[in-house]
């Protein structure tokens, strides 16, 4: 189990924002002191001169010093970074929706990193994980033209991809299987996305996100699944932008706030599942834009927490909204139930505050990143606050010794954890962003490496491959 804590702790997904083209990193490796064990690596973006540069910078210890982007690998940036155990990094590009290359890199026997020569072009995710030997992400989108309904309208549908870590290969579900429906996933008519990737024993676990009404759905079975006194709701013309967009017909967001499901599949194709249910949280995942964070998690002990936010209180028409608080609830190892003797409620320890990204730490705690006040549909609430969640003792702590909050200008979107001690990135605007160091016993910070660049994002470790 240590050896499993071990993995999990390195997965580090982290946004870094702004990709602007620089120097390609095809073939180059970095030139750090060659030799040195620097076995800590840190992606890093400087914008200086009006001049923006990504670059991998490689560190001996996280707990102090200072290291500058000059010695790194420069590359073309990521907008997700995952560490696949400690022998690999793969940065993802996700562009506005669109395709983009996505490159992998490995550290050599001196400590220098060196990409590896494959490159993908990987689509759409709004998820993101790791799964027995592959990078894997995921998203919801419209499925194949030969299930399109007689009003033209497509079914939503889950499409998958798959990253061969040791192979070096991409592959997509572009296939006609029905088991990739998101349609009426739930039975309820409603199509989902999935929420968070996490290997637990083998199986696939996800949070099955519902997410209203597509076309296909208000029109399937003839019109059945929207509730009744919830006409109105059908969109009558497109509208929004972004992520919140929408179209004619659609019934947008879902009409079941009140309740969590949890997907398990056998494996990466999803051909199998088993869906659990729980009316003590809402669904479970973290949002931004387009992004559905991750939380679902397996602790040291092999049992499954599960958090929800309870981000459906933002919505704005209270049929939409929930009435559940921010809470955790648990799914025993080696269980496909819900364990009906544990439930947390988040909002009774923080003072009605809620939560944005959740992340595990060793052992059975979790790092919180909170939410400043309570979740309204005003959305006005900052996500600027730590605090420790311990499962076992069911208590939350906050984190002190940070900068202040009124200079903090953002925390990195993936701790590393090790040693009973969790490092996250914490940026400033009156200097360079450095790593904290938080012991998890006392919820207590202090600063460690100063890294001489304006952002920072993955934070891992690696060895010689």
């Amino acid at each position: 189990m240590k050896k499993r804590l071990f993995f999990r702790s390195l997965l580090a997904v982290a946004v870094v924002a702004g990709m602007a083209a620089c120097e390609s990193a095809d073939t180059s490796t970095s030139r750090p002191d060659a030799g040195v064990e620097r076995p800590y690596v840190v992606a890093s973006q400087g914008t200086f001169s009006n001049t923006t540069t990504n670059a991998l910078l490689t560190a001996e210890s996280l707990d102090g010093g200072t290291i500058g982007m000059e010695s790194g690998l420069v590359n073309d940036g990521a907008s997700y970074w995952v560490f696949w155990g400690d022998k690999y990094l793969y940065g993802l590009t996700y562009n506005q929706g669109n395709a983009g290359t996505t490159r992998s890199y490995v550290m050599n026997g001196d400590y220098t990193l060196s990409a590896r020569p494959a490159e993908y072009a990987v689509r759409r995710f709004t998820t993101v994980g790791v799964y027995d030997k592959y990078v894997m992400t995921l998203s919801t989108g419209d499925g194949p033209t030969e299930w399109a309904d007689d009003n033209g309208y497509l079914p939503k549908s889950i499409l998958v991809s798959l990253l061969d870590v040791e192979a070096e290969t991409y592959t997509t579900n572009d296939t006609l299987e029905e088991h990739y429906l998101a349609e009426n996933f739930l039975g309820n008519g409603e199509f989902v996305t999935l929420a968070g990737i996490e290997d637990v024993d083998g199986k696939l676990f996800s949070a099955a996100v519902p997410m209203g009404l597509s076309q296909y759905g208000v029109k399937a079975d003839g019109g059945k699944w929207v509730k009744p006194g919830n006409e109105d709701l059908v969109k009558t013309e497109a509208g929004g932008s972004g992520s919140g967009s929408y179209k004619e017909g659609e019934l947008q967001w879902t009409q079941y706030p009140n309740e969590c499901w949890v997907a398990i599949f056998d494996d990466e194709t999803l051909s199998t599942k088993r869906l659990i249910r729980t009316d003590k949280i809402s669904y479970a995942a973290g949002r931004n834009k387009s992004q559905y964070y991750q939380m679902i998690w397996a602790a040291e002990s092999g049992d499954v927490y599960v958090f929800s936010p309870s981000y459906a209180k933002t919505m704005s028409d209270e049929r939409q909204q929930t009435t559940l608080p921010a809470g955790v609830v648990r799914i025993k190892r080696g269980s496909e139930t819900f364990d009906d003797g544990y439930y947390v409620n988040i909002e009774e320890l923080s003072s009605g505050r809620s939560f944005l990204r959740t992340w595990p730490i060793g052992g059975e705690k979790f790092l919180m990143l909170m939410y400043d006040s309570a979740l309204t549909p005003a959305k006005t609430m900052k996500a600027n606050q730590l605090a420790i969640f311990d499962a076992v003792a069911g208590t939350l702590t906050e984190v002190t010794g940070l900068p202040a909050k009124d200079v903090t200008s953002g925390f990195g979107n993936a701790p590393y954890a090790e040693g009973g001690k969790t490092y996250i990135a914490v940026t400033t605007t009156d200097g360079y962003p450095a790593v904290y160091v938080i012991d998890n016993a006392t919820a207590v910070a202090t600063k460690g490496l100063t890294v001489e660049a304006t952002q920072v994002g993955a934070i891992g470790r690696m060895m010689p491959h």
